[in-house]
């Protein structure tokens, strides 16, 4: 028996429907797992009819990339909105703490989308789909936190300079730890624990540069 032949797709928005189903491919295998044709098959439309929207796998790619950058960022704005009010200059220390840890969040919770998020990240060319609620993305994020330090007082400007740098690759370089590296196969407690030194050092880092009798 022949195989039944494939219709156009009419049950809404076939763009989302793929980018949809790439999405769910990345969260279960990660970027190498985002291929078109397995994502035209879980939708049930013939390749031909992806290629009128997504080029080949890689726009794909980026499209899905984009997906898990807002989503990331949206991990780090959660963790931002907990933020209990307090004076200034502690609550710039805990919206720094929190960018970091909702970051450590979402790459534990989402090691699949966490890995897509870079898989294609210098390609993106509308940064608005890598975007959180607040319309920054997670680079956004961070210097936004920095920026707020030196702000209150808490980090010079000299300081300040390149610090999203330092910090991204000290939470980043943690969490790849976690997900693949010789620390992957720590317990969620102890992984907590060493998220939370992490961000301790990375905080004492900025802030060596207040004088003596500075903001405590």
């Amino acid at each position: 028996m022949s195989k039944p032949t494939r219709t156009a797709y009419r049950h809404g928005d076939l763009p989302a429907a793929l980018l949809a189903a790439g999405t769910e491919l990345a969260r279960r295998g990660g970027p190498e797992a985002v291929v078109l044709r397995e994502a035209t098959r879980r939708v049930g439309v013939s390749p031909n009819a992806a290629y009128r929207h997504f080029a080949d796998h890689r726009a794909l790619l980026r499209a899905v990339c984009a997906v898990a950058m807002s989503q990331l960022a949206r991990s780090m704005e959660a963790e931002q909105a907990a933020v209990a009010p307090a004076d200034p200059q502690r609550t710039a220390l805990l919206r720094l703490r929190a960018v970091g840890a909702g970051y450590l969040r979402y790459a534990r919770e989402q090691p699949g989308l966490f890995r897509t998020a870079f898989a294609a990240a210098d390609e993106l060319t509308d940064e608005h789909d890598a975007c959180g609620d607040s319309g920054l993305t997670p680079l956004e994020l961070l210097n936004a936190a920095l920026d707020e330090l030196v702000r209150v007082g808490l980090v010079t400007a000299e300081r300040r300079r390149d610090a999203e740098m330092v910090a991204w690759s000290a939470v980043h370089g943690l969490s790849m730890l976690l997900l693949e590296g010789p620390l992957r196969g720590l317990d969620d407690a102890h992984a907590d624990r060493v998220g939370r030194q992490l961000l301790d050092h990375v905080e004492a880092g900025l802030l060596a540069s207040v004088p003596a009798g500075g903001p405590g």
